[in-house]
């Protein structure tokens, strides 16, 4: 009967301490994720202190492709707080007119240096100035468009941006992510 007993106890312990290694596994995991979430958030507010966006210390081009600075993209697509809508002061038509004269001028601007724009799909996404003057171009190329130098496409965006001023002042800087394609309106064939 003690033999019993004995065998008993031990199972009982055992058990115990089989419900107690995973308690204590349970704990040493959430502590770990806890102390990566507190150090990720640490890293965090280091690198914004002082109000001085992380990309700043970087040298980001006026043009760049979606992907290429992606840590940068982010921060600044943060510190841009205002979006075109809000200062079209959310007028819908306002703002698309807006944006599609800025896609006519790039156009027209491509025709007057000689540069074949014609057949460009692109994501893009402009950071504004709050004088509408052109920071910032990221784009990619959609999968249906016309196949094209990227660097070539950069610098045409970057010699735009030094010619051109958006028709639009803000009380504080804004972006817009949007879709282009190029020609923007399909010219009619002329019938003989």
């Amino acid at each position: 009967m003690n033999n019993q007993m004995e065998l008993v106890t031990l199972k009982f312990t055992s058990r115990k301490y089989s419900k107690m290694k995973k308690i204590v596994l349970i704990f040493c995991c959430i502590f770990c994720v806890g102390l990566f979430c507190a150090v990720a958030q640490n890293s965090m507010q280091i690198k914004g202190s002082n109000n001085i966006p992380a990309y700043q210390g970087a040298q980001l081009p006026k043009v760049f492709l979606i992907g290429e600075y992606s840590e940068e993209f982010e921060n600044m697509s943060m510190e841009y707080k205002s979006n075109l809508m809000k200062a079209c002061e959310y007028d819908m038509d306002v703002a698309f007119q807006k944006w599609m004269s800025m896609l006519q001028e790039m156009e027209a601007y491509a025709d007057q240096i000689e540069y074949d724009i014609k057949g460009v799909k692109i994501w893009m996404k402009v950071f504004w100035k709050n004088d509408g003057s052109i920071k910032h171009i990221a784009y990619y190329l959609k999968p249906r468009s016309r196949n094209t130098d990227t660097e070539e496409l950069s610098a045409f965006f970057s010699s735009f941006m030094n010619n051109y001023r958006f028709p639009l002042i803000s009380k504080e800087k804004y972006s817009h992510y949007g879709s282009a394609a190029f020609p923007t309106v399909p010219k009619r064939a002329v019938e003989k």
